[in-house]
């Protein structure tokens, strides 16, 4: 396997097998943040292909200061940020006290779900909540850097992500009652 360098230079020089050794290289991760942001499987595979062309088209700006994967993850969150802008144009104005959604969980309920089963209960968040919650918790962004991002302000950001969290844990809390109710471990009725 090349270098990175060597990898980069041949990419820039439209080499078609080197561009898809960079792929190849770092599709699965980058598939993995693009899964995060989007609904569905299919939403990701676009975002990630939307974002290898633009790795592509703007790879001559990168300037080797940082890890190439940093500098890759960074255009998939902000293609997936891009592609629900123009899929959904603004993101609706939630009065946040009007919700309540107060649910207090044993701190180790997501012990026995698997990574599909998270990524899929994240993935069925509000569209709102799932950006500010990936942006804000797996990417490691302000809530100004979101605000800016995503065009709200920090207040929504933090009423957003406050809510992801909340609806997080009813949804885990609801799948696991779900497991145990369908367990053996309910007495069985005897009718006589």
């Amino acid at each position: 396997m090349r270098s990175t360098e060597n990898l980069i230079a041949q990419c820039l020089k439209c080499d078609t097998t080197a561009q898809y050794e960079l792929y190849q290289k770092y599709s699965p991760k980058m598939f993995g943040v693009c899964l995060r942001f989007a609904k569905c499987r299919e939403e990701a595979e676009d975002i990630l292909q939307e974002g290898f062309i633009k790795v592509f088209r703007n790879l001559k700006t990168f300037r080797n200061e940082g890890k190439l994967e940093a500098w890759i993850r960074r255009i998939m969150v902000n293609t997936a940020i891009n592609f629900y802008k123009r899929k959904y144009p603004a993101f609706p104005d939630i009065d946040f006290d009007r919700l309540h959604l107060k649910h207090h969980l044993h701190e180790d309920i997501t012990a026995s779900l698997s990574h599909k089963e998270i990524l899929e209960t994240v993935q069925k968040l509000p569209k709102g909540y799932r950006m500010v919650f990936n942006l804000y918790v797996i990417e490691g962004y302000t809530h100004k850097e979101i605000g800016n991002m995503l065009n709200i302000s920090v207040n929504t950001s933090k009423s957003q992500l406050s809510r992801a969290k909340d609806l997080l844990k009813i949804k885990i809390a609801k799948k696991e009652r779900n497991e145990i109710m369908q367990s053996n471990f309910l007495p069985q009725l005897v009718v006589s």
